[in-house]
């Protein structure tokens, strides 16, 4: 049997309101994570490892930092046929922009006319995770449903925050019951403390994407969402297949790692996933060589670490550092630091993620704590150890007690 043609379909139009205030400026898979990286080289770069080469990336809220991110970074041979291109919001079938997940496939649908595929790939585009996507593709193509729902195991405690999948009890591959963050979910027979909640990643026959998404826009009390709307519609048919994540191999994958995936839906849960990165065996790794991840940094200079005098140290422990960054006689220690970070004499880093062109002045301390894009932190001033003193300088302090200093401000002593 011939290769089915994939087309692949990334949402990348969330407000992500969540995330304020790295937000502010940018859509939320344009937010940059692990250094060198922006949300969406996740997603992409799963799909590329998995052999689907022609992806369409449907864009809507403040978009330009993402458009120019893909454009620069994602670009595949023309020769063959192969592309990345972002599509923004259209009106194509009426004076709105995009309603939800589903409307948004529904207003792209000559996307699909254009390429003819046979089986479409939806993914989100702000999730951590690695995920071969063909061995999906695959059952999905031997069960026979027209549609597949990726589905991960999270704890019973977290029910509430998810759409929740239960396996009918005659087909395990396939959905007999889907769940909109219930208060009152049941755990797997064999974890009765895990459920299944659905990753947002969907596999459909195209045929069916495109009869299911026209008739959901014909339906005025519609949410027009894909896990809020299409799926449901689908499970109730008894058309849904499931696809576990548990069972998914990836190349280079560690039984430390295997299976990571984190929602960065806040900027504690983003906080975290940074944090998930440093550690001597890291909860996911960067350094897997058989799935790499893609990003577009290049022609940076190396980090430089520079004054080997005991008072004046410059130094990183149980940190990750970008090409560009130069750390000047200080410190830094559990921390992210992007490229063009600079980090100054006497000063000190500690467990925090700081973006591109940060420039942390000598004797500065930086705890716990977020810098956006072009933050000066000036000489001797302190930020993340007084919370009530970082809110009153219009600094965003979250409930774990992380610090969110935004784009271009001055951290002033």
């Amino acid at each position: 049997m011939a290769a089915p043609r994939v087309l692949a379909i990334v949402l990348a139009g969330g407000e992500g309101k969540r995330l304020m205030p790295l937000t502010v400026d940018r859509a939320k898979p344009a937010v940059p994570f692990g250094g060198i990286y922006r949300l969406i080289d996740f997603a992409l770069s799963n799909i590329v490892n998995s052999g689907y080469l022609r992806i369409v990336v449907l864009t809507q809220y403040k978009s330009h930092s993402l458009d120019r991110h893909i454009a620069k970074t994602w670009r595949m041979s023309n020769l063959l046929g192969n592309y990345v291109a972002p599509v923004p919001a259209q009106q194509r079938v009426g004076k709105h922009w995009f309603l939800g997940s589903a409307d948004a496939v529904y207003q792209s649908l000559n996307l699909i006319d254009d390429e003819r595929p046979d089986i479409v790939v939806i993914v989100g585009a702000d999730n951590i995770y690695r995920m071969d996507f063909s061995q999906m593709v695959e059952q999905h193509m031997d069960s026979g449903f027209p549609l597949t729902v990726a589905g991960i195991r999270q704890p019973l405690s977290m029910a509430d925050q998810f759409g929740v999948i239960q396996a009918d009890k005659d087909n395990p591959h396939k959905i007999g019951e889907f769940l909109e963050k219930p208060t009152d979910a049941v755990g797997l027979a064999e974890s009765p403390d895990e459920i299944l909640a659905s990753m947002g990643n969907y596999v459909f026959d195209a045929d069916a994407l495109v009869e299911a998404v026209t008739s959901d826009a014909k339906d005025e009390s519609s949410k027009h969402d894909m896990g809020g709307s299409i799926v449901p519609a689908f499970v109730a048919d008894g058309a849904a297949g499931l696809y576990d994540f548990t069972y998914n191999d990836v190349p280079g994958s560690t039984d430390r790692d295997r299976n990571y995936w984190r929602d960065v839906g806040t900027v504690d849960a983003y906080y975290d996933a940074n944090q998930d990165l440093i550690s001597v065996y890291p909860v996911f790794n960067l350094y897997n060589d058989d799935w790499p991840l893609f990003t577009g940094y290049t022609g940076l200079p190396p980090a430089k670490f520079v004054y080997a005098h005991r008072e004046r140290l410059g130094h990183a422990l149980d940190s990750l550092v970008s090409p560009g960054v130069i750390v000047s006689g200080g410190e830094v220690i559990g921390s992210v630091l992007s490229p063009g970070t600079r980090v100054n004499s006497w000063s000190s880093v500690r467990d925090s993620v700081l973006f591109d062109g940060v420039d942390v002045g000598r004797n500065a301390t930086v705890n716990r704590t977020i810098l956006d894009k072009n933050v000066k932190v000036e000489p001797g001033a302190r930020v993340g150890l007084d919370h009530e003193h970082d809110r009153a300088r219009g600094f965003t302090v979250t409930e774990s007690g992380i610090t969110v200093v935004p784009k271009g401000w001055t951290v002033e002593r």
